[in-house]
């Protein structure tokens, strides 16, 4: 397999468990920190778009700048797709993650399972 893109926030435990399922699995992957070199709006929708997953997929909904920011709010009042983007490229704390990409896929969060069939 190609390597991945394999971004994330050091600090996360979610991520240090994506990351060590990663290594223990063998896969190969470029690391990247969420905060020190946020997404940029294109990114993400073109990873959104690749994903299949509704926008709102990528918001990091449990983290304190998503609440202090009423994004939910947002999203349900109807923000559109660039806004969203927009606003995801703000800051790398608004996004979920951890986030692999790779070749025609992207995978949003750790589920193990998931990453298994994609990465396994």
């Amino acid at each position: 397999m190609a390597k991945v893109l394999f971004i994330e926030y050091p600090k996360c435990s979610t991520c240090k468990k994506a990351k060590a399922w990663l290594d223990s699995h063998g896969v190969d992957y470029e690391d990247r920190h969420i905060v020190e070199d946020n997404p940029t709006a294109d990114e993400l929708a073109a990873w959104q778009q690749m994903s299949g997953l509704p926008v709102r997929r990528f918001f990091n909904t449990s983290g304190q700048k998503y609440r202090a920011l009423g994004v939910k709010a947002q999203l349900d009042a109807g923000l559109s797709d660039a806004d969203a983007f927009a606003l995801l490229a703000t800051d790398g704390m608004l996004v979920k993650r951890p986030l692999v990409v790779g070749e025609g896929f992207v995978l949003v969060g750790f589920k193990e399972a998931e990453w298994e069939a994609r990465l396994g």
